[in-house]
């Protein structure tokens, strides 16, 4: 089976910066996002690690923590973490994966399980598909995940946007609209009929279309 949206995220045990961590264990009870890089010293990769360096602070406060993965030893990462604050101005805090052996790779599906079994040799090109994200809720079941090619600097604000919603959307019922940020009008789930809507939302709501009900974000 495909790892898709509502797949259990596969639980895994890997060497990191931060030590052996076990990916479930890490997550506990709050959030995880899972991120993945294609090689060590890559220039893309470079100014992802400090972008969300930079945002950790925000990925605490929503409960959220963030592991990044790379196709090479722990050894190698430690060393490209001071390339990383030279260039960004900002040390990541945060694990990163060893994953020399591909075994996350491939339990994830970024790699084919024909890759081999050792980064040695490889190339960023010929890990060009380990370029994801995963967002995993604290059931362990994947909420969101995104893929992108090496040439394309990830949109860490669009990921804390995108951990906003799947947060709200998952205590209310509600859906969040085109370009929806924290703290503006929200949809009511199809899900809700007017009647329970009435009881949630006795003030009403907006409906330029009947199955289109607008309200102010829920507290």
């Amino acid at each position: 089976m495909s790892l898709r949206i509502g797949s259990k995220a596969p639980d895994f045990e890997a060497d990191s910066t931060a030590g052996k961590l076990k990916f479930h264990d890490f997550i506990g009870d709050g959030w995880g996002v899972l991120f993945s890089h294609p090689k060590d010293f890559t220039p893309v990769c470079t100014t992802e690690l400090g972008a969300v360096a930079k945002l950790k602070g925000e990925f605490d406060k929503r409960n959220v923590k963030v592991l990044g993965l790379s196709i090479d030893p722990v050894a190698d990462h430690v060393r490209w973490l001071k390339d990383i604050q030279e260039v960004t101005g900002f040390l990541p805090d945060y694990p990163l994966i060893g994953d020399s052996d591909l075994k996350v790779a491939k339990l994830y599906e970024m790699l084919p399980e024909g890759a081999g079994e050792t980064s040695q040799g490889r190339t960023a090109a010929d890990n060009a598909t380990v370029r994801t994200v995963y967002i995993v809720g604290p059931d362990k079941a994947i909420k969101a995940q995104l893929h992108y090619p090496m040439t394309t600097g990830r949109n860490f604000d669009e990921i804390l946007r995108l951990v906003d919603s799947l947060q709200l959307t998952a205590k209310h019922k509600v859906a969040t609209p085109a370009n929806w940020k924290q703290g503006e009008d929200v949809i009511i789930a199809g899900s809700v009929s007017d009647d329970e809507a009435k009881q949630k939302y006795p003030q009403g709501w907006q409906a330029p279309k009947p199955y289109l009900r607008i309200v102010p974000q829920p507290a």
